[in-house]
């Protein structure tokens, strides 16, 4: 499958340097770190949350978990994990729990976690279970834009 198609045009269109890293098959971001021999904290992943109204996109490290506490009071409002089931028509692109964490690419609010800004180089699934893109924490931030950030997660 490769790089979803949505995510490939929108780092097109974005002046951001990138390199593709395949592996071999992986089933969670955890295990995608390790089959890329990337430290955990690295690879950004993508846990999509709703509450009545709308779908937010929270990015975390992989080796964090979020803290729904710590989101509700940030944002000021309930959220709860959106099921898998429920993203496949927002993310059609995509192979099921390999969502790029580039939420404004499927018109999703998006939220980034403070601690990704702690390392040098970012790494996320580009849609499958096979590939992840690599570039610099400061281009990765270039590409969340206006999305805000705040503390949200600990680690696993």
């Amino acid at each position: 499958m490769g790089m979803a198609s949505k995510v490939s045009q929108y780092l097109g269109a974005h002046p951001v340097t990138y390199d593709v890293v395949n592996h071999p098959h992986s089933n969670t971001s955890i295990e995608s770190a390790r089959a890329s021999h990337v430290p955990a904290d690295s690879l950004a992943k993508a846990v999509v949350l709703e509450d009545d109204a709308q779908r937010v996109m929270a990015v975390l490290p992989a080796s964090h978990r979020v803290s729904l506490s710590a989101l509700r009071d940030c944002m000021g409002r309930p959220v709860r994990l959106a099921s898998e089931a429920e993203l496949k028509t927002v993310f059609g692109d995509c192979a099921l729990g390999a969502i790029p964490p580039l939420g404004c690419v499927y018109g999703m609010e998006t939220i980034w976690d403070d601690s990704l800004m702690e390392r040098p180089d970012i790494y996320f699934e580009a849609g499958d279970h096979e590939t992840l893109v690599h570039m610099k924490t400061r281009d990765f931030i270039t590409l969340m834009g206006g999305s805000r950030h705040m503390p949200f997660s600990a680690p696993l």
